[in-house]
């Protein structure tokens, strides 16, 4: 009786043990088969955003090279996806920046028995490179509205700049020795501003290992055009203004007044990808 009982009791506690190992089975396929089904709504949301001119990903890196009213810069950029119109952005920029009133000078003289064509910049003090490093956001104004369309974006931020002063060299010639030589301003305007001296400029090299730095800040607006396909391609043309504040002066040309602030406006070509 005692062994039927055990039995009874065993066999209920089985039943039971499967029952509940059953009912949890199927909660986890009703829990797996909401998500696939939350999964499959949400790709589904993306493919029609994607279809209406939405811009869909995770995230972008692009390069780009921008046509500076004061010169030239190159960049990179990285985006992050946060909503269906905001992205956020962080980016590198190195370039140039020339003072306008900054004219090249031919020249022409003998060495070695042979014509030398050259050319410098009158009263150029100091090459002005710098390198920037910001944070923004690019904020979607208007989608695609289809696969071939143009989606335009307005992008904003800024960060800190690097103003990099490089002396500018002039070849003359030495007025006792007659030989060429290699010189900077330093306060020498009878030999630097002398135009009768001069050969051109020194060479490309020269000033490198005297490189002053100074800190500033920067900041940065434009409406991007991009007419790649998106999710895959980044393809667009941007078209914005920069403003720059450095701690001191940047003497880039003699003869005329340095300054702490500048002011520019760009065309950049935008290449890069997004997954």
């Amino acid at each position: 009786m005692e062994v039927k009982k055990l039995f009874l009791i065993t066999f209920a506690l089985s039943s039971l043990a499967v029952s509940a190992q059953q009912k949890v089975k199927s909660a986890g396929a009703d829990l797996k088969q909401q998500k696939k089904a939350e999964r499959r709504e949400k790709i589904n949301q993306l493919i029609k955003q994607e279809e209406e001119g939405a811009l869909i990903y995770q995230k972008q890196g692009a390069f780009g090279f921008k046509f500076n009213t004061d010169a030239w810069s190159m960049f990179y950029e990285h985006g992050k996806y946060k909503t269906i119109t905001k992205t956020s952005l962080w980016w590198l920029e190195f370039g140039e920046r020339k003072h306008p009133k900054e004219e090249k000078v031919p020249t022409l003289s003998a060495s070695g028995g042979f014509l030398v064509i050259s050319s410098y910049i009158y009263g150029k003090r100091n090459n002005f490179y710098y390198l920037k490093a910001g944070l923004g956001q690019q904020t979607l104004i208007g989608g695609k509205g289809n696969k071939n369309g143009v989606a335009v974006s307005a992008i904003y931020g800024g960060g800190l700049s690097a103003g990099l002063l490089k002396p500018y060299y002039i070849e003359i010639e030495n007025q006792t020795t007659h030989k060429r030589e290699e010189i900077k301003y330093d306060n020498n305007d009878n030999l630097f501003l002398d135009p009768s001296i001069i050969l051109g400029k020194g060479g490309l090299t020269k000033g490198l290992n005297e490189i002053q730095f100074v800190p500033g800040a920067h900041a940065r607006a434009a409406l991007r055009f991009d007419y790649g396909r998106y999710n895959e391609v980044l393809s667009a043309l941007e078209v914005g203004i920069n403003a720059e504040y450095y701690s001191k002066t940047m003497p880039i040309l003699l003869l005329n007044k340095d300054k702490k602030f500048f002011f520019n406006a760009y065309i950049a070509l935008v290449f890069g990808k997004r997954k």
